[in-house]
């Protein structure tokens, strides 16, 4: 998700890891400071800020990881519950084919005088019921055992479809709250963190955007090195790297998977997408979609992974630079690899 942003160094600087204890005091700090406006301690620095909105954007990063992986699990969960359910109606509509067949052999023994009291019990409409109290009806109809055995299967098939698709239903409505509480978490980070820049005065502010966003000294991270055309992405990764070089400048959403917007683990899916290989959707999941390599080893293509929480990603391009979407109010940009720290790295494929 986002960039954060700290002075320009070398390429694989800044890899000492934050940990939660500071982004969580931080964060907290700053609604502090914001909860009482009339103390009289002084305002927090650019630097402070800084810092803090960092850490809520950290933390919005984290809770969209949340999101996507409910997001992900609950389109599957909704896919198989509409399969089940599609299959119990080919399953009820045979059983109600069976029924009709097993009406014209009663019909036939009614007009004999020999309507089994066993065989009304088969003819009922409910299932369930038949088979709680059809143990012995293959050997009572014995004339008709291959076509009850037939209506027993079926309708052990059909009750076992519904239990499935009733199971997932309910798997889909909890993956749908956290969905939800996911979506009040990130909202509550990025309302705190702009609550904290709409504090600032304007100069200010603008300089804290502007150090979040990577302007400054190396430019807006839209613009590629001089030098890109020096390293080359080859194979796969090569359509994964053009993929996301010509998503540069769209505007990070959390949650977006594309074409318009991304959140960070979003770019990266959809890239390494147009190269056939399917990543899961979340970093969290993503960082062991492949083959671990160290940072000395890198190759264009590959997937960096931020933080000690895993909460970001993005995806190495050469020449110590990667591409990757950083935070709200970003967008898809250019980035020296070694600007936040680094966890591991991943080659997919």
């Amino acid at each position: 998700m986002a960039s954060h942003r700290k002075p320009r160094t070398s390429p694989l600087a800044g890899h000492a890891a934050r940990t939660a204890a500071t982004l969580a005091t931080a964060a907290a700090a700053s609604v502090a400071a914001l909860a009482q406006p009339g103390q009289a301690d002084p305002k927090p620095t650019a630097d402070q800020v800084r810092a803090q909105v960092d850490a809520l954007y950290q933390q919005a990063e984290q809770a969209t990881q949340q999101y996507d992986g409910a997001a992900a699990a609950a389109q599957a969960l909704q896919a198989q519950a509409n399969q089940l359910q599609q299959q119990a109606a080919v399953t009820d509509d045979q059983l109600n084919t069976l029924r009709g067949r097993l009406g014209g052999m009663a019909a036939l023994q009614y007009r004999n005088g020999a309507l089994d009291p066993e065989l009304q019990l088969l003819m009922s409409a409910h299932p369930d019921d038949y088979l709680q109290q059809a143990g012995d009806l293959s050997q009572a109809l014995a004339s008709q055992t291959g076509l009850v055995r037939e209506f027993e299967a079926q309708a052990r098939s059909l009750a076992a479809q519904r239990s499935a698709a009733r199971t997932k239903l309910s798997a889909l409505q909890a993956e749908q709250r956290r969905l939800a509480a996911a979506k009040e978490q990130i909202q509550r980070k990025l309302a705190a963190a702009q609550q904290l820049l709409d504090s600032l005065d304007a100069a200010t502010r603008n300089s804290v955007t502007s150090s979040l966003d990577g302007a400054g000294a190396a430019g807006t991270g839209v613009q590629p090195p001089a030098d890109f055309g020096s390293v080359v992405a080859t194979g796969r990764a090569a359509l994964a790297v053009s993929f996301a070089r010509a998503q540069v400048g769209k505007p990070y959403v959390w949650g977006a998977t594309g074409p318009g917007s991304y959140d960070c683990s979003g770019l990266v899916q959809a890239a390494w997408a147009t190269a056939g290989v399917a990543l899961p959707r979340t970093t969290y999941d993503q960082i062991n979609a492949g083959q671990r390599v160290s940072t000395a080893d890198l190759r264009p293509g590959d997937l960096v992974f931020y933080y000690p929480g895993v909460t970001h990603v993005a995806m190495y391009v050469g020449n110590g630079e990667i591409i990757h979407a950083p935070h709200p109010g970003a967008s898809v940009e250019y980035a020296p690899i070694g600007e936040m720290p680094i966890v591991g790295a991943v080659r997919p494929g």
